[in-house]
C-alpha cells in the first residue's frame, strides 16, 4: 500500500514536479517576460492597482527585487504608476492595455504548450490528470495565503 502522508506524497512528486517545470519554461520561453514579471502582472490583473510594498510582500520577495521588476514592466509600458486615490502621497502599480493584452497573449501561449505537454498522455491518465485539476488549484490558492499570512506575521 502507498503511504499517503504529506511528505511521502512530497518526496514522491518533487523530482517530477522539478523535472516538468524546468521543461514547461524552456518549452515557453518564446516570452521575453520571466515568471515573477508575469506573476506580478498576473496579481495586478486579479487585484487591481496595488503599492509596490504590497506586490513584495504578497509575491513573497524583498522591495528592491520589487522595484525592479515594476520598473523594467514601466519601461517595457506593461505596467503604469498611478497616484494613490487613499493617501495622494503614494503610489500603486497598475497594469496597462498593453500589459493586459500581453498578458493574455503569454497565458494563451503558455496554456497551449502545457496543453501538448499533458495530451502526451493516454486517455485513462488524461482522465485521471482532470480529476487533479481542483486539488492543484486549491493547494497553489492555500499555499499562496499560507505564504502571505507567514510573511506579515
Amino acid at each position: 500500500m502507498t503511504s499517503t502522508t504529506p511528505e511521502d506524497i512530497a518526496a514522491r512528486i518533487r523530482p517530477a514536479m522539478t523535472k516538468l517545470y524546468v521543461m514547461y519554461f524552456r518549452i515557453a520561453e518564446q516570452s521575453d517576460l520571466t515568471g515573477p514579471q508575469l506573476s506580478i502582472m498576473a496579481r495586478l490583473k486579479d487585484n487591481g492597482p496595488a503599492r509596490i510594498s504590497q506586490i513584495a510582500r504578497e509575491e513573497g520577495i524583498r522591495m528592491p527585487t520589487a522595484s525592479n521588476a515594476l520598473h523594467q514592466l514601466e519601461q517595457r509600458e506593461l505596467v503604469e504608476r498611478i497616484r494613490d486615490e487613499q493617501d495622494r502621497r503614494g503610489v500603486r502599480v497598475r497594469l496597462t492595455r498593453l500589459g493586459v493584452s500581453e498578458l493574455e497573449r503569454v497565458g494563451e501561449e503558455r496554456t497551449k504548450y502545457l496543453a501538448e505537454m499533458i495530451g502526451t498522455l493516454g486517455d485513462e491518465d488524461l482522465a485521471r490528470a482532470g480529476e487533479l485539476v481542483d486539488i492543484i488549484n486549491k493547494l497553489a490558492d492555500s499555499y499562496g495565503t499560507d505564504l502571505i499570512d507567514t510573511n506579515s506575521g
